[in-house]
C-alpha cells in the first residue's frame, strides 16, 4: 500500500509526559488514585501517541480480601479504555451462614474515560475528564439475599485533577476531585440499589498527594459511599498511600485502608498493595 502525500503511523508512548503524570491504577481499573479515578489517563501518551498498561491490586482487610486484575489503554491523550476483574473473598462465617457454593464474588468492570480539556501540569486550570464504569456480577445470590435490586450497573463520573509545581516547600502538590453518580453497593460487589434507594446518587471522592521526589508520592484519599441496603451498613472509604515510581515502566503503591463496616463486619482496616506495569 502506498501513500500519495503523507503516511503517519501512531507512535507508542515513551517521552510523552513527565514521570508520575500517569497516576496510579484505580481499584476499578481507571487511571487515577487507588480508590478514586482521576482526570488523568492511564498512560504516558501525548497527543500523537498510544499507551497500554496492566495492573494487579490486593486489598486485604480484617475479614475480607479484594483482588483486582486489569488492563488499560490510552489513545492520543484523549481516550482511555479499561477492563478489570474483581474477586471479593468472603469470610468463612458468611459462606457457612448463607450456604454459598463459592467463597468468592466476582465482578467484571469495563471502563471508558474521555479528557474534555486542560492538562494536569501545564494548563492554569485543572484537567477535566468524564468517564463511566459498567459493572456486572457473575452471580447475584449474595446481592439478592441482602436486598439489592440489580446485579449490574453503570457508574458515571466527572473528575478534575491539577498538579501545582513547587507549591509546598518546593515540592509538587497534586489534588483530584471526582463526582460519581452511582447505585452501587460496595463498588457493586453487593449489587445495585436496594430497599432504601433505587435511584442514582451523587457521591464525592477526593485525593491529595505530595511528590517528595520525582519517584516518590505520599497522599490520602476519601471516597463517599451510598447506603441503599437496609440489611447492611455501608461506610465511606479512606486511605493513606505511598507510591514508588522508579521509571515510566513501573509503579508500586502501598496504603493503609479503612473501609469501615462491610457486609455486617465492622472495623475493616488493612493493607492495600498495587503494581502497575506500562508496556510502552
Amino acid at each position: 500500500m502506498s501513500c500519495l502525500v503523507l503516511c503517519t503511523v501512531p507512535t507508542m508512548a515513551a517521552d510523552g509526559k513527565i514521570l508520575t503524570t500517569a497516576g496510579l491504577s484505580q481499584v476499578e481499573g481507571s487511571g487515577g488514585g487507588g480508590l478514586v479515578p482521576w482526570a488523568t489517563l492511564a498512560g504516558y501518551d501525548s497527543r500523537d501517541e498510544t499507551s497500554a498498561s496492566f495492573f494487579i491490586t490486593d486489598v486485604n482487610v480484617t475479614d475480607y480480601r479484594l483482588t483486582s486484575i486489569g488492563v488499560a489503554t490510552s489513545f492520543y491523550d484523549r481516550v482511555e479504555l479499561s477492563y478489570t476483574q474483581q474477586t471479593f473473598a468472603l469470610p468463612a462465617s458468611l459462606i457457612t451462614g448463607l450456604s454459598l457454593d463459592s467463597e468468592d464474588i466476582k465482578q467484571d468492570v469495563v471502563g471508558v474515560k474521555v479528557r474534555l480539556y486542560g492538562d494536569a501540569v501545564y494548563s492554569t486550570y485543572p484537567q477535566v475528564s468524564v468517564g463511566l464504569q459498567y459493572k456486572q456480577l457473575d452471580s447475584d445470590f449474595v446481592a439478592s439475599y441482602l436486598g439489592a435490586k440489580d446485579d449490574s450497573g453503570t457508574d458515571i463520573y466527572i473528575a478534575a485533577t491539577k498538579v501545582h509545581l513547587g507549591a509546598v516547600a518546593g515540592y509538587n502538590l497534586v489534588w483530584n476531585l471526582t463526582a460519581r453518580a452511582t447505585k452501587a453497593n460496595e463498588l457493586g460487589l453487593l449489587g445495585y440499589g436496594g430497599p432504601d434507594n433505587t435511584s442514582y446518587q451523587v457521591m464525592m471522592e477526593g485525593s491529595v498527594g505530595l511528590l517528595l521526589s520525582p519517584n516518590w508520592i505520599v497522599g490520602m484519599e476519601y471516597r463517599q459511599k451510598p447506603s441503599n441496603l437496609s440489611s447492611v451498613e455501608e461506610d465511606d472509604w479512606k486511605d493513606i498511600f505511598i507510591s514508588y515510581l522508579p521509571n515510566k515502566n513501573l509503579n508500586i503503591t502501598a496504603a493503609y485502608v479503612d473501609l469501615g463496616t462491610v457486609a455486617t463486619k465492622k472495623d475493616q482496616t488493612g493493607i492495600y498493595l498495587s503494581m502497575t506495569g506500562y508496556l510502552w
